[in-house]
């Protein structure tokens, strides 16, 4: 047999493992590749989850803030009136009022003005909202998660004259959720500043100036 015929009678053994090895290499080179741009999509995807949330949260803040009605509501046990708004740092919501607004596209019989509270438990923050205004004992709200990953929800109230409030009423109410003069259930701040602490985000604050 001639060296031509040798040459010509195909790949060696060697000259195949070669090519396998190579072929490997850049297989698991590729692999890897697209490993990271899956990774990395998925966590695009996930901040962009995790923005819209923050966004919607805010922004469902801030419109029912910004809606604020100065009508109080009557105590679910006796004959007094809890204040239009409420975050005196006794109840179990960090903040709690009414307002207006409430859309009626079914034009059902109940007013425009709603009751509605936010709190934090569990690291999450919940909105609640009542179907009626002075509520019963026993009448359980529509509840509704917003965000989680909530380290501290905390507000600061507008006073006329430019002082800070830290709880409203701010003056000329009692601890146990009545209040000694009936204008002061009515009253409203000029403003209100949200701050909510986020793991992963930090402090967002947002000020809402309160129509008067």
């Amino acid at each position: 047999m001639t060296r031509a015929s040798r040459t010509n009678g195909g790949f060696t053994l060697l000259e195949i493992l070669v090519a396998m090895a190579v072929f490997a290499i850049f297989s698991y080179m590729a692999y890897g590749g697209f490993n990271a741009v899956a990774r990395q999509q998925a966590i695009i995807a996930d901040s962009a989850g995790q923005l819209r949330q923050v966004q919607y949260t805010m922004r469902r803040l801030v419109l029912d803030l910004s809606q604020l009605q100065p009508r109080p509501v009557r105590e679910q046990l006796g004959d007094g009136w809890q204040p239009a708004m409420l975050a005196n740092g006794l109840e179990q919501n960090a903040l709690e009022f009414t307002r207006g607004g409430w859309p009626n596209p079914l034009a059902r019989p109940r007013p425009t003005l709603q009751r509605v509270a936010y709190r934090v438990e569990e690291e999450k923050l919940i909105r609640s909202q009542w179907p009626v205004l002075d509520r019963l004992l026993n009448q359980e709200p529509e509840e509704l998660e917003l965000i989680g990953g909530v380290r501290e929800l905390r507000l600061r109230f507008l006073i006329e004259g430019g002082e800070w409030s830290e709880v409203w009423p701010n003056n000329d109410f009692d601890s146990a959720g009545g209040s000694r003069d009936a204008e002061t259930t009515r009253n409203l701040p000029v403003a209100v500043e949200i701050t909510l602490d986020l793991e992963g985000w930090g402090e967002i604050v947002r000020l809402v100036e309160i129509a008067g």
